[in-house]
Formats: structure tokens, C-alpha cells, sequence
């Protein structure tokens, strides 16, 4: 296991949402998953207009991504997620609120950062992540 510290510095402010300010891994190796979208494994669309039931599939591949090569949601360092529309900010607010507790436990959370987009590779897709993991 990766020697991993999730710090928030004072001089910073508290995080604005479910995320940590910074990371700092002692690792042999880095894992970089490409951004998921809400896609099942023959490339369906999993929850068209639901931003919530999108939510749950990206994080469901990232997941399947992790187990591939032996990691957990503990080896995650950073998120870079992409929205389509802000006024989805609450919801992605809401979802990490019930979600990241049972994936990351008391672990402080990773780092992250949001971007506002114009869109993603199809129009019915409404939230992408990235995601970076050591091991």
C-alpha cells in the first residue's frame, strides 16, 4: 500500500465540497483511469437525463477500473470532473455527500477539481471523471 497523506492546509480554506486540497504519495506505481462516462460495457448509455443514475455509473466503472489492476477506492489520490451543466453542481454535491462515506470510509476524501464544459463525446452523457490512483 501507497504511503499516502490527504492534507487540507489552513492557509487555504476549508474544501468548497466533498474533496481534500492536496496529496502527498510515496509510491511504486501510478495508475491514470481515462475520464468514465455513464456507460455500461457495450457502450449503452445508463441513465439518459438522470443525473444522479449517470453519477452512479461513472463511479461503478471507475470502480471496475480500480479491481483490474488491484486498487481500491483508499489508492485514489484525484478526481478531474467535467459537467455539463452547472446548475448539476448540487446534485454532484448531494451524491458524493451519500456516496463517498462507504467508499472512502473515514479517509479524508481525494483532491479534485471541476470543470464546466460545453459537452461530452455524446449529448445524452451529462457528467465525465477522471481519476488517478497509486499503488
Amino acid at each position: 500500500m501507497p504511503d499516502i497523506q490527504i492534507l487540507n492546509p489552513a492557509g487555504l480554506g476549508t474544501p468548497l465540497a466533498q474533496y481534500s486540497q492536496v496529496a502527498r504519495v510515496k509510491a511504486s506505481e501510478f495508475v491514470f483511469i481515462a475520464g468514465q462516462v455513464a456507460t455500461d460495457q457495450h457502450g449503452n448509455t445508463v441513465g439518459a437525463g438522470d443525473f444522479d443514475a449517470q453519477c452512479v455509473q461513472v463511479f461503478r466503472n471507475i470502480d471496475i477500473a480500480l479491481k483490474e489492476v488491484g486498487a481500491t477506492w483508499q489508492n485514489v489520490l484525484q478526481f478531474t470532473t467535467y459537467l455539463v451543466h452547472s446548475q448539476d453542481i448540487p446534485r454532484l454535491g448531494a451524491y458524493r455527500e451519500r456516496a463517498f462515506p462507504g467508499m472512502f470510509g473515514t479517509r479524508a476524501y481525494p483532491t479534485n477539481t471541476l470543470l464546466m464544459i460545453d459537452r461530452l463525446v455524446r449529448e445524452d452523457l451529462l457528467i465525465e471523471v477522471q481519476a488517478v490512483a497509486a499503488l
